[in-house]
């Protein structure tokens, strides 16, 4: 029996200077804790500076500083950097001894502004008009890259001015997809990007638009950011990722990664052309002559295994560096000299780092249990964010493998005396004959059996795995006395993209046999789990077999929570909004070219089985699960006299992020689950 122990022991040892009684960990803790950023140093190594959130409940939102500890003194301890009373500084970044970051100070729009590393005044270096959605500074920091969402084709920053008719109406008209993205409706406009120049006096003007003719987002939406750009040793140009829009737009996943002149002087190149998969993470080795990136094989599958691939910029010759290695690229960062790479991937529940080596493609794992969200380069290694499944993010300095050196430990004060649930791993065979892996919290304290909280994962290409969360968070529910189960089914990432391949066109069929099968198994091993007492809970993927679980497996769970889940698979192929996603997992068609593939696992069908009582949870700003699945699932169990009840948020999307929400959703699930376990 193994348990996930390298970040929670670490906070465990320094959580709280003098004993308090132990208590469990719920949703109001967590929706107050600090949570750290992505890392950014100085390239000496000598400083380390991020954005801490805290939550202003009241105002039911985060609020931002900045933060900075010394890395060259070891008893050094965190220390605010800017943190003026009232006012959101964000996104922070390092160039030379600068370190440059968002600010809201003085109200209106948000701008730039700049302070040494080593504290002092800091001055305000952007003042054109709109908003704008993040920034980067070029290396020799003579220019300031920023993308904005302006109508296509805009020379500068300045919003076009649109003039409308007196007895103009409220209507949006659409002649294309998207309509929707998200949580967002579509206004024409796009995230484009603008070069200013940067001096002492500021960067001013209006920026000069370097994407030619080309029509998209760049950074993509929803989800990219500064990742999926870059800029060269010698700030003359600019890498970035973008997938041109058109009528092809919501059935396609290429992007491509495209390089242009700063200067906005020549249109840009595209550098992946002949690769219609995704192409993305655009980074720069330190001398200029490589650009690293994944690629993608597959065109329309977001899934696919995404390998390193390095590019000599001179001759355009292209290598897959990484394509004897099964996993999937998630983050890359070069080493300082060049011969290496950091990157980050999903293996067996687990979320490490690694270092690749440039010409051999050789791969070292770095860090053992736990999950790494964000890598900083220094000259003795790397500073991460890692976290774990008892613990949220942390900084930690990797030197050597396996040998972490912690950091910080910033909510060390907000955990004191909360008693952390005890993880452990199991393994049993699942569909195919398949090694299939889960995990078990089990509550702090207990000493009898406990209802089991079995919880489904979404993507459906996830993982249930190593990780913290802030909205499905297991340790919370082995809080409120749990014990939590989840399996890595078919169709989870870190096992190889085979078995990640396996739940297309199958979603009904491997992962449901695992699920029964690993719940058995579960309970076979950890006899604090009481199987006859369980309610089974997921989101998205997992809400889809939350439906699917009441026609094919009703008589086995007290009670269901279904989080924007598939209902009917005819309505969702023409309701939501990333086409390729649905098509493709159904074989690569869409529903009227073959309406059998959607129909085989479709939980609408099979209403007339239904009889296990289901909580129903929607929002009203979900657009890739869109709320009228939910609304339909409710009136189903209604309709049929099931005990059900209905939870919509009017101003959440797919997730539930707001703190006050997210402190209702918990009480609405717990309650609904206590009902029905007589767990109170």
């Amino acid at each position: 029996m193994k348990h996930f122990l390298l970040a929670g022991v670490a906070l465990a040892a320094t959580v709280s200077p003098s004993p308090l009684a132990a208590r469990q960990l719920t949703i109001d803790d967590v929706t107050m804790l600090s949570r750290i950023g992505a890392p950014t140093t100085t390239r000496d190594g000598h400083w380390l500076v991020w954005a801490q959130r805290e939550t202003d409940l009241e105002a039911d939102r985060g609020t931002y500083d900045l933060w900075r500890l010394d890395l060259t003194r070891r008893a050094a301890k965190p220390e605010k950097l800017a943190a003026e009373v009232g006012v959101n500084e964000n996104d922070p970044q390092i160039v030379g001894n600068t370190v440059y970051f968002t600010s809201d100070k003085g109200g209106g729009d948000v701008a730039v502004w700049a302070m040494p590393v080593i504290g002092g005044e800091a001055r305000k270096l952007t003042s054109f008009q709109g908003s704008f959605s993040g920034f980067k500074v070029s290396p020799d920091a003579s220019k300031l890259l920023v993308w904005a969402d302006r109508l296509p084709g805009a020379p500068g920053l300045t919003p076009a001015m649109v003039k409308k008719a007196a007895d103009a109406g409220s209507g949006r008209t659409y002649d294309q997809l998207f309509v929707r993205h998200w949580d967002t409706w579509a206004d024409g406009t796009r995230s484009q990007l603008f070069v200013l120049p940067l001096t002492p006096a500021g960067a001013t003007g209006d920026g000069v638009a370097i994407e030619g003719a080309l029509v998209g987002d760049t950074p993509s939406k929803p989800y990219g950011g500064a990742e999926e750009l870059a800029w060269s040793p010698d700030s003359r140009t600019v890498y970035f990722a973008l997938r041109e829009a058109g009528r092809i737009e919501s059935t396609s996943t290429n992007l491509d990664i495209f390089s242009a002149p700063a200067d906005g002087s020549a249109a840009p190149t595209n550098l992946t052309a002949d690769n219609d998969g995704m192409d993305n993470l655009p980074t720069v080795s330190p001398d200029g002559r490589s650009l690293a990136y994944f690629a993608m094989k597959r065109p329309s599958y977001e899934a696919d295994r995404q390998v390193l691939m390095i590019r000599d910029l001179a001759s355009g010759q292209v290598r897959a560096v990484t394509e004897a290695w099964d996993r999937s690229v998630a983050s890359i960062a070069w080493t300082p000299d060049g011969k290496s790479l950091y990157v980050t991937a999903d293996d067996v529940q687990e979320t490490p780092l690694f270092r690749v080596d440039a010409q051999t493609g050789k791969v070292h794992r770095l860090t053992g249990e736990g999950h790494v969200s964000a890598v900083a380069v220094v000259p003795k290694g790397a500073v991460v964010a890692m976290n774990s499944l008892v613990a949220p993010d942390d900084y930690y300095m990797i030197s050597k493998p396996n040998q972490a050196q912690r950091l910080t430990s910033v909510n060390a004060e907000k955990l004191a005396g909360v008693d952390m649930p005890t993880v452990s791993r199991f393994s049993f065979t699942g569909a195919n004959n398949d090694t299939v892996y889960g995990y078990a919290v089990k509550p702090a304290g207990a000493t009898g059996q406990v209802p089991v909280a079995y919880m489904v994962h979404g993507g459906p290409q996830g993982s249930s795995n190593n990780s913290w969360s802030y909205r499905w968070n297991p340790a919370v529910f082995a809080g409120a006395g749990y014990g939590l189960v989840a399996v890595d089914f078919h169709g989870s990432t870190g096992y190889g993209q085979a078995f990640t391949d396996a739940i297309r066109d199958n979603w009904g069929g491997w992962p449901l046999e695992d699920l029964q099968k690993g719940l058995a198994a579960a309970t076979a091993k950890f006899g604090w789990l009481d199987g006859d007492n369980a309610c089974a809970l997921g989101a998205s993927y997992g809400g889809y077999m939350m439906n699917w679980i009441e026609g094919q497996w009703p008589d086995r769970f007290k009670c269901i929570v279904q989080h924007d889940g598939v209902f009917d698979a005819r309505a969702m192929a023409y309701e939501t909004e990333e086409l390729w996603f649905d098509e493709w997992e159904h074989g690569g068609k869409t529903y009227y070219e073959d309406p059998a593939a959607f129909e085989k696992w479709n939980p609408v069908n099979h209403v007339a089985a239904w009889k296990t009582p289901q909580l129903v949870i929607t929002s009203e700003k979900d657009f890739r699960i869109p709320y009228t699945q939910g609304l339909a699932a409710f009136t189903a169990l209604q309709r049929r006299d099931i005990p059900s009840r209905l939870l919509v948020f009017p101003n959440e999307n797919h997730w539930v992020l707001k703190p006050k929400n997210s402190r209702q959703w918990y009480r609405e699930v717990l309650g609904w689950m206590g009902k029905w376990t007589g767990l109170k």
